[in-house]
């Protein structure tokens, strides 16, 4: 019940979203603006999100961590 009401729900905002970039030519500008705001803000936070889960996957921010140190003996002449 509850996957039927996300969908629903889902498919309301994107149609609201779907409904407000239609009327963006005709908005006023400050309505294009704060508009483009949001969107450069989410675009932003997207990135970075793929960013930070790209650099904990390749793990390049930690040094490879190495085997147990082998003390070396001296062989018998």
């Amino acid at each position: 019940m509850a996957a039927t009401d996300f969908v629903q729900e889902m498919r309301a905002v994107g149609e609201r979203l779907l409904l407000k970039l239609q009327r963006l030519p005709q908005a006023e500008p400050v309505e294009i603006v704060a508009f483009s705001v949001i969107i450069l803000f989410t675009a932003t936070v997207l990135l970075l999100l793929l960013i930070a889960c790209s650099c904990c996957c390749t793990h390049c921010c930690c040094p490879e961590r190495r085997g147990r140190k082998v003390q070396v003996q001296p062989t018998p002449p």
